[in-house]
């Protein structure tokens, strides 16, 4: 008689509890990857999330760590207090599109000029999906929401927001990068982005973000088969994956830890 060997369990940092998020979300995925990453770097203890107003308002029931809830858009305001009151802490805000780009814009540009040492996951699936898929800061030019049904127009809805290039160009920001969970590897190199975003903060070196191109199939009208097509055919053209900003101290920081 073989003995078994588990190669794959939820990690001891995931809650086992039913998923609210739709079938096909990527929210989990990330959720996951988070978790993951926690035990990995033995951060659980000392981590502190901050949950948003929209699809993830209930992140807390599904990361065993410490968590807050913060009003719609203020999650950078309050990580900063936090982050102040306990620097040596992992504080992390995790926001989708609306919450963010939206009413937390102000927030997170200061947040970013100040050079908080925090860390925000931000979600882009580019609709509202809490409140019924409305157009959000990052919907696409011409794409489908329940508030444009004949698309978004650019002449009179402005043009989506680019958080990643917009971001990088501030001075107090260290690691700014987009990445997706679109396929095994692309997951990996979200993983990857994200634990140097946590080196980074615990490290003292400024602000970092990770924007994760996500989808949202029931919201979109479409299979989540479909939806990540969408996110490979539409969403990464105009938002092109990649690393936006990497301070000279962050490099050094990674590859002296890449070397060792």
């Amino acid at each position: 008689m073989t003995k078994e060997t588990i190669v794959f369990q939820r990690p001891e940092s995931m809650c086992e509890v039913v998923t609210h998020y739709c079938p096909g979300c990527t929210h989990g995925t990330v959720h996951r990857v988070i978790a993951e990453l926690l035990d990995e770097m033995d951060l659980r203890e000392i981590a502190i999330g901050i949950a948003p107003v929209g699809c993830a308002v209930l992140a807390y029931l599904y990361l065993n760590c410490d968590f807050a809830e913060a009003a719609h858009g203020r999650a950078p305001a309050m990580a900063t207090g936090m982050k102040r009151v306990l620097p040596d802490r992992l504080i992390f805000t995790y926001q989708g599109d609306g919450d963010l780009a939206a009413i937390g814009a102000g927030e997170l540009i200061h947040a970013a000029a100040r050079g908080e040492n925090i860390t925000t996951v931000f979600i882009n699936n580019a609709v509202y999906g809490m409140t019924g898929g409305q157009m959000a800061p990052t919907t696409l030019p011409g794409m489908v929401t329940s508030s444009t049904p004949y698309g978004r127009d650019v002449k009179t809805a402005g043009y989506p927001v680019r958080v990643c290039e917009m971001v990088s160009q501030i001075d107090g920001a260290a690691y700014i990068v987009r990445r997706t969970a679109t396929s095994p590897r692309e997951i990996r190199r979200l993983k990857n982005a994200l634990r140097n975003a946590f080196r980074v903060q615990m490290a003292g070196l400024g602000y970092s973000m990770v924007e994760v191109l996500s989808n949202c199939p029931t919201n979109w009208g479409v299979t989540p088969i479909e939806s990540i097509k969408f996110i490979e055919e539409k969403m990464v053209p105009y938002y092109p994956l990649g690393d936006y900003k990497i301070s000279p101290e962050v490099e050094a920081l990674l590859d002296s830890e890449n070397q060792s």
